[in-house]
């Protein structure tokens, strides 16, 4: 049996509406290859990919930036505290096998580059193009192309 693979969305807590649409989209198309999504666990893109998660039956892992679990979005299955604020953009990137950064802001941006510098492969969707980053169309080829890189990540 293959290793399940976690795969980190990260982008806008204070989201607009397509980008929280998008990121639904590629938190159920996640959840249906058997990912593990990853995020900040709070709002925006976070919560909206763990919804599209759950909506699969999919499991959620929230790495939070403060000292409260009960913080975390209502679709987070495993919240985890961290207590380090922003700095937990590193701890997204590094338990994560892969990147889904959809739309961004500055944390998004840091999320990237923390990627690329480690060696997670980051898939772009309407957001940064970032020299390294794999740019997607949509979210099903985002999720495609996510599962692809990630197929030789870590295990």
């Amino acid at each position: 049996m293959p290793a399940t693979r976690y795969v980190a969305v990260v982008g806008p807590g204070a989201a607009d509406e397509q980008q929280r649409w998008l990121a639904e989209e590629v938190g159920a198309a996640l959840a249906e290859a058997g990912a593990v999504v990853v995020t900040g666990g709070l709002g925006g893109v976070m919560e909206a990919a763990c919804r599209g998660a759950k909506s699969r039956r999919g499991r959620t892992l929230g790495l939070l930036p403060g000292d409260d679990r009960t913080a975390a979005n209502g679709w987070v299955d495993i919240a985890v505290a961290t207590g380090l604020g922003e700095l937990r953009n590193g701890l997204v990137v590094r338990c994560s096998d892969v990147v889904i950064a959809v739309g961004g802001g500055h944390g998004t941006l840091s999320e990237i580059a923390l990627a690329l510098k480690a060696g997670t492969p980051v898939v772009g969707l309407g957001g940064w193009d970032i020299e390294g980053m794999v740019q997607a169309a949509d979210p099903r080829e985002a999720v495609a192309r996510a599962m692809r890189h990630s197929s030789s990540a870590g295990s």
